[in-house]
């Protein structure tokens, strides 16, 4: 059975503000399929208390700090703390977990390897020792995910800035701390193939400054706030992004600025590709050139 660990991420520092990535089956050793984000958590909370039968997941404390408490079912429990940005917990099947002892505003991301399917919850702990005792005796029963790509069919030299667009995510309220989920198949129109931060980001501050060729990406204030400078060669637009249900969408062949960020904020980017170099545009000459 495999066991609970830390995994250590990439973390590129930055005086404008560090970032890290993760790419499923690199970094984390399954395919990202779902993604949801925890905010607006009081301090001292408790959330989760369920295991899976099947999902992995990967934790991360985007910002702040919290305690994940792992039980195997058979009395024995071990603590993990996470308070850095730069690495996360990976959470094998088969384990009951719970995030407890949240810093006040934390936001936590989780990312799974499966859509969500009720039937692989386990969500009573009596129940979880009988499944960690004899797995075999509680059905399996997982979906298959469905994913539509019929919507990404632009031209990146001919994209405007009017095909980009906020999204309204789904915005589950809980006392405890609100969650985001966003999945393969579902309202972003692309799988999750890299997922990429910004932290530690002093205000004022502005980053980005390049464009991409075949790259989809949704842009997500999970805390604090930003505006994204949108340049298609012709017209700029500017959104103000400040609310952690809302993603941007952009398509490929935009030149985007993030700026203005209020201090301390976090940027989650999720990204239709794996990282590749020669997708990017850096110069803005280039970029001219590439849209003309």
């Amino acid at each position: 059975m495999k066991q609970p660990k830390i995994l250590n991420l990439p973390k590129i520092t930055d005086p404008r503000g560090n970032l890290s990535f993760l790419e499923g089956n690199k970094h984390i050793p399954f395919e990202i399929k779902r993604a949801y984000w925890i905010y607006d958590v009081p301090g001292g909370e408790t959330r989760g208390g369920h295991a899976f039968k099947e999902q992995q997941e990967f934790i991360v404390a985007m910002s702040g700090s919290f305690d994940v408490v792992i039980d195997t079912g058979k009395g024995r429990k071990r603590k993990f703390s996470l308070n850095r940005s730069y690495f996360g917990l990976y959470v094998p099947p088969g384990y009951w977990r719970q995030m407890l002892n949240f810093s006040t505003n934390s936001i936590a991301l989780v990312l799974a390897s499966t859509s969500f399917n009720e039937s692989d919850y386990i969500r009573n702990f009596d129940d979880f020792r009988i499944f960690s005792d004899q797995p075999t005796k509680i059905k399996k029963d997982l979906k298959p995910t469905n994913t539509d790509f019929s919507n990404l069919d632009y031209n990146s030299a001919t994209t405007s800035v009017h095909d980009c667009k906020v999204i309204e995510l789904d915005k589950n309220h809980r006392e405890k701390g609100n969650i985001t989920v966003v999945e393969n198949g579902g309202i972003i129109p692309f799988d999750i193939n890299r997922v990429y931060y910004l932290y530690d980001v002093p205000g004022g501050e502005e980053r980005g400054g390049h464009a991409h060729k075949e790259l989809y990406q949704i842009l997500i204030a999970a805390g604090g706030s930003f505006d994204v400078v949108l340049d298609d060669g012709k017209e700029k637009r500017t959104i103000h992004l400040n609310r952690p249900y809302q993603g941007l969408k952009i398509v490929p062949g935009i030149w985007r600025e993030l700026k203005n960020f209020s201090s301390g904020s976090t940027c989650l980017v999720l990204a239709s590709s794996r990282y590749d170099e020669k997708d990017y545009i850096r110069n803005y000459e280039d970029f001219l050139a590439f849209k003309h």
